[in-house]
């Protein structure tokens, strides 16, 4: 009888805890490399080392291994609530760091470019989306403007800012913005997410 290879896992003998980690780091990074389409629960069980049952056993299907894969970490949301406390003139600075700071984390950035990967062809994935930015803007939602409005063509301009910057350097890596320093990158775009933030936007904040 033929022998299962040693090197994959081949059922729950670890703690439940670290292999559905382990499975959930593999689909994060798979998802994140190759988008909904290109990615397959059999390379996501390979990427982790498992027999691709335990995937299914874990998280029931591909959907419901992507929808736990781009929950965003406790780590970021709590860079969210640091980048709220930023005093009033320097908030398009932190907002602009809390993205610099999440991308270069290797738990938190796997995750954000597996939302923008798969965003455009997961409804489920849109809607997580449209969630990071909201938790992401609420601490400063209500420092944009006098009328709901107002707020939300602000809060609508710096996620638009925010996720394109995104797209172009971390997702695309289109030059320069892929390789332009950090220091460069706040001094081009922090001011432009502060004027749109507190400043004037013109006949676009107006009802």
């Amino acid at each position: 009888m033929a022998k299962r290879s040693a090197r994959t896992t081949p059922g729950p003998r670890d703690d439940r805890g670290v292999l559905a980690a382990r499975i959930l780091a593999a689909a994060r990074e798979t998802f994140a490399e190759n988008g909904w389409a290109g990615t397959t629960i059999r390379a996501v069980a390979r990427a982790a080392d498992v027999d691709p049952a335990l995937v299914y056993h874990y998280y029931g299907s591909k959907e419901g291994l992507l929808d736990a894969a781009t929950d965003p970490p406790q780590k970021w949301l709590d860079g969210v609530v640091a980048t709220w406390q930023a005093p009033a003139g320097d908030t398009g600075r932190a907002v602009l760091r809390l993205l610099l700071d999440s991308w270069a984390d290797d738990e938190v950035g796997p995750v954000l470019r597996a939302i923008l990967q798969t965003a455009a062809h997961e409804q489920t994935t849109r809607e997580k989306l449209r969630m990071v930015v909201e938790r992401s803007l609420l601490g400063v939602f209500a420092t944009m403007g006098d009328n709901e409005h107002q707020r939300r063509t602000r809060a609508g301009l710096v996620a638009s800012q925010t996720i394109g910057f995104a797209l172009m350097r971390y997702v695309w890596r289109i030059e320069p913005v892929a390789s332009m320093s950090e220091d460069e990158v706040l001094e081009a775009i922090a001011p432009t997410l502060q004027r749109y933030i507190d400043g004037d936007i013109g006949a676009a904040g107006r009802i």
